[in-house]
């Protein structure tokens, strides 16, 4: 299955590990089983500052980095446990257990959604407790 991405000037992608920069505007088809993430998708450690944003960095960085992957695999079941111990809401209890399933099953692309769902979800909380 081929996968097409297009890039505008200067955005980044990571293929395999490897953090690459488009010069101009760049078309790109991936014709084999790789993983790929586009910059807009790419968190920096900086940027993982609440429980599902380190969640989320946890599950890039076992997407990505294959050779220490057990090892942000543990960070993941760690953050899990306890994110999925401090919420009460049913959804967002539910997507945690979707997230470890995509995880245990090797999908880290697919749990990244469910991470983002949680940031939002989270984000919302944080806006709701300040505004109080």
């Amino acid at each position: 299955m081929t996968l097409r991405i297009s890039l505008r000037d200067g955005e980044k992608v990571i293929v395999n590990g490897a953090v690459l920069r488009s010069v101009g505007r760049t078309d790109l088809r991936l014709e084999n089983d790789a993983c790929v993430l586009r910059g807009q998708d790419v968190m920096t450690p900086e940027e993982a500052n609440t429980p599902a944003r380190r969640l989320y960095f946890a599950c890039m960085m076992a997407y990505i980095d294959e050779t220490n992957r057990e090892a942000h695999q543990d960070s993941i079941v760690a953050l899990v446990r306890d994110l999925i111990g401090a919420l009460t809401s049913p959804d967002a209890q539910s997507t945690c257990v979707a997230f470890a399933q995509k995880v245990a099953c090797g999908k880290y692309y697919a749990a990244l959604a469910d991470c983002r769902w949680l940031i939002n979800y989270e984000a919302d909380l944080l806006a709701t407790a300040a505004a109080a």
